[in-house]
């Protein structure tokens, strides 16, 4: 990876990265050999401290401290939750009501490990949702997420029965294909098997509003990537 093609925002405190999909922000304990984000970040900048994760295979913002004082301001405020966190991503189906809030509590799956499922017993957890365009088979959507519970959007578009496109523990791991958009889609002449629009999870960390310990506000933001871009083309231009 080219770190320098991801850097969205670098000061003296702080750095703000767009990770690309598959990227680990910390090295796999079970598997060394893995590229984490968090050393390509130690391996450019020397002393580096995490704040927040995303997982795997979310693509989008994340925030690095580069001091000590920095690291404790922002790990301060990512628990205070003074941070603003949007997502923007791809549903199965149409959400109803188009703009809501999910605020079922979230804890580990008894039997699964690496799952979470909502329980009343589990930690307050709190999604706020908006449709932004629908296109029958999915539904492009906006998130503020106002907990940072782990899979916490994956688990509560779950929950209301539409889950993120592509995501093989919370819904389907089927990819997107252009042959399910496109009515009279036709395989080209010497391809056997058709190319997946999408084949990772359609969800994006695509802003981000905090103040930095001086007390300036900033508003990052991330386009949303090729991959998603293009899925979205072709829903726009098939839309039924």
């Amino acid at each position: 990876m080219r770190l320098e093609e991801h850097i969205l925002l670098e000061t003296p405190d702080f750095v703000v990265v767009n990770k690309p999909s598959g990227m680990l922000t910390l090295p796999d304990r079970h598997d060394n050999e893995l590229t984490s984000l968090i050393a390509v970040m130690k391996k450019a900048y020397g002393e580096i401290f995490t704040v927040h994760r995303l997982d795997r295979d979310t693509s989008g913002i994340i925030l690095f401290a580069r001091n000590e004082a920095a690291h404790k301001y922002f790990s301060q405020l990512f628990e205070s939750r003074d941070v603003q966190k949007y997502y923007m991503g791809l549903v199965h189906g149409e959400p109803t009501p188009a703009k809501g809030s999910i605020s079922e509590g979230i804890m580990e799956h008894p039997v699964q490990k690496g799952k979470m499922v909502t329980n009343r017993k589990g930690k307050a957890s709190l999604t706020d949702y908006e449709v932004l365009e629908t296109f029958g088979l999915y539904s492009l959507v906006k998130w503020q997420i106002h907990t940072g519970r782990t899979h916490q959007i994956r688990v509560h578009m779950k929950h209301l029965g539409h889950p993120i496109a592509v995501d093989e523990l919370y819904g389907s791991p089927e990819p997107v294909l252009l042959s399910a958009i496109k009515k009279k889609f036709k395989l080209g002449k010497h391809t056997e098997e058709e190319r997946p629009l999408l084949s990772r999870l359609a969800l994006h960390a695509a802003m981000l509003v905090f103040k930095d310990p001086s007390g300036k506000e900033y508003t990052i933001e991330a386009p949303l990537p090729k991959d998603i871009s293009a899925v979205l083309n072709q829903l726009r231009k098939h839309r039924s």
